[in-house]
């Protein structure tokens, strides 16, 4: 199989993927503030995460190309969407395109339906710095995603087997290009060790990429004769994992990603730790299902959503948001307290 008719498979079976929503953001809980002391046209969505600008905290995450005409229109389609309603928006791994330059159109349509948004480039591990310096001019980007996705690749049949050096290869990566890094997870979460080891060749953003949304064990054992059903199961929650990387470092930006699908889900993550939400999966089934104008009037109902929720907890913005009394209950907390992460904060803080 091709690595263009491989990407065509990714996408079929995520449309066809059920996800599994952890139960991490139903253990969080809003303390009510009946005095919130803001309107809802106080509230402001616009944030800057690690250099990049964004005008929403909300942003499209990587999905596709490289798999000719169907995954051109997909990125055609996704970026005509981003540019309507200012969202920041990457791109699947181009590696595909680096390997093959006829499918180098599949990407560069991001940028030319898009000329003056935010895009991010997208590679794997196994990447060179001059692998990452194509991708970012391919589509001039503005900054890096490098995806870490061992499961997928050990559950794949044709998948990596060796991921040494990965670390090595990110820290050149990140002294030699001129725009922001963020190394993400796939599906499977990151934790406080990844995220120290991160830190340390001088990473400063990370998407934690949770179980719970697009699963790609599944999606890559029904593409074995004989399914490794362990891995299925495998990986931390969004949830936790956005705490897991937050209590690292205060210098850290966090992106949040996996399964969320609500602005309630959105209005959480950025609560316990996040700067930027990644949604992937859920855009893509309403995209390919009910079009354009499904996919941004949806965007614009989180927007509206989100802002009512921040106006409940008396957040003027992201940053305030990120200061709301909340509670951690359940399997989270249990969690937490296994890895040593206090989980009283978070409940005696306050936004004024």
């Amino acid at each position: 199989m091709s690595r263009s008719e491989r990407k065509w498979d990714h996408i079929r079976y995520a449309l066809e993927n059920r996800q599994n929503p952890s139960s991490a953001f139903d253990d969080i809980k809003f303390i009510h503030q009946g005095l919130p002391d803001i309107g809802v046209f106080d509230v402001g969505l616009d944030h800057e995460i690690g250099g990049l600008y964004l005008s929403s905290p909300i942003f499209i995450n990587a999905m596709t190309g490289g798999g000719g005409d169907k995954t051109y229109r997909i990125n055609k389609e996704l970026a005509i969407v981003a540019k309507n309603t200012g969202l920041t928006m990457a791109v699947g791994s181009q590696m595909a395109a680096l390997k093959d330059k006829t499918q180098k159109y599949t990407y560069e349509i991001v940028r030319k339906e898009n000329p003056a948004g935010v895009i991010i480039a997208n590679l794997g591990s196994e990447a060179s710095s001059e692998d990452a310096k194509a991708a970012i001019e391919m589509i001039e980007a503005d900054a890096l995603q490098i995806h870490l996705n061992v499961i997928q690749e050990l559950t794949m049949p044709e998948g990596d087997r060796n991921f040494s050096g990965a670390l090595k290869r990110i820290e050149s990566i990140v002294k030699e290009i001129a725009v922001p890094v963020i190394v993400k997870e796939v599906g499977f979460g990151m934790a406080k060790e990844t995220v120290h080891s991160l830190i340390s060749i001088g990473v400063k953003m990370v998407d934690v990429g949770g179980s719970g949304g697009t699963n790609f064990a599944e999606i890559e054992n029904k593409r074995r004769e004989k399914a490794l059903s362990f891995f299925n199961q495998w990986g931390t929650p969004t949830g936790i994992s956005i705490l897991e990387a937050a209590s690292v470092s205060n210098n850290l930006s966090v992106i949040g990603s996996g399964g969320l699908r609500s602005a309630h889900d959105i209005a959480k993550g950025l609560a316990i730790g996040a700067d930027a939400i990644g949604m992937a999966g859920y855009f893509l089934k309403i995209l390919v299902k009910e079009g354009i104008e499904a996919l941004q009037s949806e965007i614009e109902n989180l927007h509206e959503e989100l802002k009512l929720i921040m106006t409940a907890l008396g957040a003027k913005n992201v940053s305030d948001l990120k200061k709301a009394p909340l509670v951690i209950s359940g399997e989270t907390y249990h969690w937490l307290n296994q890895r040593g992460i206090d989980t009283k904060k978070f409940a005696q803080r306050s936004i004024k």
